[in-house]
């Protein structure tokens, strides 16, 4: 029988084709935009929030001499720095043989691990928030749910702007109800519109920018939401991320050392409200 010479007869000399490497996949981030932000100290000195009790306002008779009130602070909440780091090791061979940008990709693997660091420890913090919880484990999510979460932050006089941060299964539930949703105004304020034009910003509703990420706290099959206004969350920025690289010629190679120092937390636990909402992947009905 006259041979075919198929191509796996030489498969052993063709060479692969390799595309770029992909990065892992990394949400948008932006957090650092919606808290309070500190960045003008260095060091690990803790941060104390303190604040007043405030006056209280009484009747009084034309005779009546006026009592002296306390007027003095106390501690509300603390902000902790520490130093968070990662590092990739490539040896010289490593860089010579490789068929893509290795250096180039983990310095860009570096950076975004470091965002994505600071962005779920900021949302980790939304089930501190003492204005109340909305929902439950199960509950699905709804405009009613975040009426109420705006309603709990105006209780607590907390000043607007507000923000909300949903999962992206949240979302769903709400962007498929067009009634509310299509009736949002562009009127995202100006302190909101860096991060707004860098992230996975969907819309401004019923007064509150609303947010969508994949890097909320997740617990079984719920996630938490929040939404609060700037002060409720404190981040303070000690070092800005710093990138090192660092020769090792015993190793024939180099570090590349990521690290930033800065502290994250509640600042006015009253200024945010916890949503708790089912997270399941939506099936499209």
């Amino acid at each position: 029988m006259a041979s075919l010479n198929p191509e796996s007869d030489i498969s052993a000399f063709v060479n692969s084709i390799f595309e770029a490497s992909l990065l892992v996949a990394r949400d948008n981030n932006f957090m650092p935009d919606t808290a309070r932000f500190f960045g003008d100290r260095t060091g690990l000195a803790p941060r104390k929030n303190s604040q007043y009790g405030g006056a209280t306002m009484n009747q009084i008779a034309e005779t009546d001499d006026l009592v002296g009130q306390a007027f003095t602070p106390a501690n509300l909440t603390t902000l902790t720095p520490v130093e968070f780091g990662a590092q990739y090791f490539l040896t010289d061979s490593r860089v010579e043989s490789d068929p893509f940008t290795v250096r180039s990709d983990a310095v860009a693997d570096l950076g975004g691990a470091l965002a994505t660091k600071i962005d779920t420890s900021l949302m980790g913090h939304f089930d501190e928030f003492t204005a109340g919880t909305i929902g439950a484990a199960g509950s699905i999510c709804t405009w009613s749910y975040v009426l109420a979460m705006e309603t709990a932050l105006r209780t607590q006089k907390a000043p607007y702007p507000y923000v909300l941060v949903l999962s992206p299964a949240h979302w769903f539930q709400l962007g498929k109800a067009a009634s509310v949703a299509s009736a949002a105004v562009n009127n995202t304020p100006e302190s909101l519109r860096d991060a707004v034009n860098t992230t996975f910003f969907v819309r401004q509703a019923v007064g509150v920018s609303i947010f969508v990420s994949t890097n909320v706290e997740t617990t079984s099959t719920n996630a938490y939401a929040g939404m609060y206004s700037r002060d409720a969350l404190g981040f303070d920025l000690r070092r800005a991320p710093r990138l090192e690289p660092e020769r090792d010629a015993s190793r024939r190679g180099e570090e590349l050392n990521m690290t930033a120092v800065f502290a994250h937390g509640v600042w006015r636990p009253a200024f945010g409200v916890c949503g708790i909402f089912d997270n399941q992947a939506p099936t499209g009905a």
